[in-house]
């Protein structure tokens, strides 16, 4: 009996790269991409790791690919602007097992610093990229993509989106099909890209995409890759379509049964033969995509009279209500709420370690904050307001040095502080710091270390102690680590965030210091599950903070705090079931009306 399983893109993914006989997989955690790799964890005869960042991950899938084996690399879409260097060559080198790079793009930014459209990449590294629609899609074009890059011999990108990624479809499972490793061969002109050997790659590169581009027009035609919807009726109808990957379901949800779609599957290279011939059989084409005009540029290029973003949105992510109302003009009916829901913008959870630094750093004057990519990003909302900065992974670190140079050359006073977590420490925020100790930058750089990557769901790094298949690792030991960059070791600073004394004292000296200095905030993320050493280390918190309520003069300056466990209207009260007695108002309040309680 055929086994159905409902699963999300991701889960879909980490399935079908298994069946393809998957052996090698690496990645860092960016949502909307994780559970890929969280997944393909649990399946047998696939080793996956978790990579300090995007540019590691495809590096190492591309030696495993060089050492004969099928090899996997995923991430969200502003990863694979940290993995493009290796990317690029390794179109050039090509493969021996074959490679699959998933990237996950994010419409609508829901959980990014920026939106953009990860298409192109195929189209600048001219590598071969898969688009799937739905979930079942998602594990046969994972299949399919490590067939076509040892075909072709190149990586293949398999672009995904959000909503892909986390909607859930109906799978059908299949088997293992195992895959014999090739044995390793030397090969110097094929892998060692020095300009004499790379300017014959480059000529062979072209030769390939002619060989894709009649793969594309034909055979994934003919495969069903592509696929050719014909209106009600089976003939040619009026409107047609030309989609792609989930904007295809919007599309389909709209249109109906009154329009022909061509549904592609690879995007490139673009089968504009195909496409022509779709499009000689209606009278009106719309081209529906997300985000940039990518496939609509390259049709009306090729001299295809179409419709595309002159009426779709170009900048958001799509649905089938946005494009109903771009191209009808029309609303669905819906039940109108007679309450608007209250907006909850994301805070910074009850009991969070980085809390208590920013509330002490939001109380000094004249200092520039350069923030980073992590949950402490938040700290820039109020009534914190404790980051003025927040460019890519990091960049707070160099940000802090350009910025603290300028103010040494201008001499407008300010202190420069730069806050990066652990794991985007070791992300790219190692060199950063680096060059702060090199160039000397009067710059004090906070490492926020709780113990995990905790914004993307709790995920392992190289200073949890342990591995994503769950294994023990060795931790790196940040305070040698930063000693082994220059930083002097009277300038480092260990506290325990959430002791607003000790985060004081640690801005005094550091701002004192006027040479590079480096306080580490050292406390478990709220949400992590104690290990045993956690335990040994931090205690285990079993209080709640509690207020007496006739001692309390409703100054509310608890509330400055940002804890979302401090409810305010005529009295100001600590909600139990969320407090995790962190004791940061407890500290904060200057009446007393605060006290710790057993659970």
């Amino acid at each position: 009996m055929t086994e159905k399983l409902l699963l999300t893109g991701n889960e879909a993914v980490a399935l079908g790269a298994w069946e393809a006989g998957l052996v090698f997989a690496s990645a860092y955690p960016g949502t909307p991409s994780t559970e890929i790799l969280e997944n393909l964890a649990g399946y047998g005869g696939v080793y996956s790791e978790w990579a300090p960042n995007e540019k590691v991950a495809v590096e190492a899938a591309a030696g495993a690919s060089m050492a004969g084996v099928r090899s996997l690399a995923t991430m969200k879409h502003v990863g694979l602007n940290v993995a493009a260097d290796p990317l690029f060559t390794f179109s050039y080198t090509g493969v021996t097992g074959g490679c699959v790079i998933v990237v996950a793009d994010d419409p609508g930014m829901h959980s990014s610093q920026n939106e953009q459209d990860n298409r192109h990449y195929a189209r600048a590294a001219k590598l071969l990229m898969l688009e799937p629609s739905d979930s079942q899609e998602a594990k046969e074009f994972t299949k399919l993509a490590f067939e076509l890059s040892e075909r072709f011999d190149t990586p293949v990108l398999l672009r995904l989106t959000t909503r892909i990624c986390h909607s859930k479809g109906i799978v059908t499972r299949g088997e293992r099909g195992e895959v014999a490793p090739l044995p390793y061969a030397k090969n110097i002109e094929k892998f060692v890209m020095t300009p004499a050997n790379a300017r014959v790659r480059r000529v062979d590169m072209a030769g390939r995409e002619k060989g894709e581009l009649h793969y594309a027009n034909r055979e994934a035609a003919a495969s069903g890759v592509h696929t050719v919807i014909r209106a009600a009726g089976g003939e040619s109808g009026k409107i047609g379509v030309v989609s792609a990957g989930v904007a295809y379901q919007y599309a389909r949800d709209v249109f109906g049964d009154t329009a022909s779609y061509l549904k592609l599957g690879v995007t490139y290279p673009m089968p504009l033969e195909l496409i022509r011939e779709f499009a000689a059989d209606v009278d009106t084409l719309y081209v529906i995509e997300e985000l940039d005009p990518y496939m609509e540029t390259q049709i009306r290029a090729a001299g295809i009279a179409c419709t595309g973003k002159s009426v779709i949105p170009e900048i958001g992510e799509l649905n089938s209500d946005i494009v109903r109302r771009a191209v009808f003009g029309t609303e669905p009916e819906t039940v109108k709420p007679s309450i608007a829901s209250v907006p909850r913008p994301p805070s910074l959870c009850a009991g969070c370690p980085h809390r208590g630094f920013f509330y002490g750093l939001s109380k000094r004057k004249d200092v520039i904050i350069t923030g980073d990519i992590g949950c402490y990003t938040l700290g820039s909302a109020p009534p914190l307001s404790a980051i003025d900065s927040c460019l890519c992974m990091g960049g707070s670190v160099s940000m802090g040095h350009g910025a603290a140079k300028a103010v040494a050359l201008t001499g407008s006073g300010e202190k420069v502080v730069a806050v990066i977590g652990d794991s985007t420490f070791f992300h790219s925020g190692v060199t950063s710091l680096m060059n702060v100790a090199y160039n000397g930058s009067n710059v004090v750089t906070v490492i926020m270390d709780n113990r995990i990557t905790a914004m993307t769901g709790q995920q392992q790094n190289p200073g949890t102690g342990s591995t994503l298949m769950g294994g023990e690792a060795p931790l790196v030991d940040i305070p040698a680590l930063v000693v082994s960059l220059g930083i002097k070791q009277e300038n480092i600073h260990i506290i325990n965030p959430l002791m607003l004394g000790e985060v004081n004292a640690a801005l005094d000296a550091a701002f004192a210091a006027n040479e590079p200095a480096v306080i580490i905030t050292r406390w478990p993320c709220v949400l992590k599950s104690y290990s045993a050493a956690d335990t040994a280390e931090f205690g285990a918190a079993r209080s709640v903070c509690v207020i007496d309520q006739e001692k309390c003069t409703r100054c509310r300056l608890c509330t400055k705090t940002g804890c979302p466990a401090i409810v305010s209207s005529d009295a100001v009260e600590i909600l139990g079931a969320s407090c995790t007695g962190c004791t940061v108002c407890m500290q904060v309040c200057a009446f007393g009306a605060i006290t710790l309680e057993g659970r």
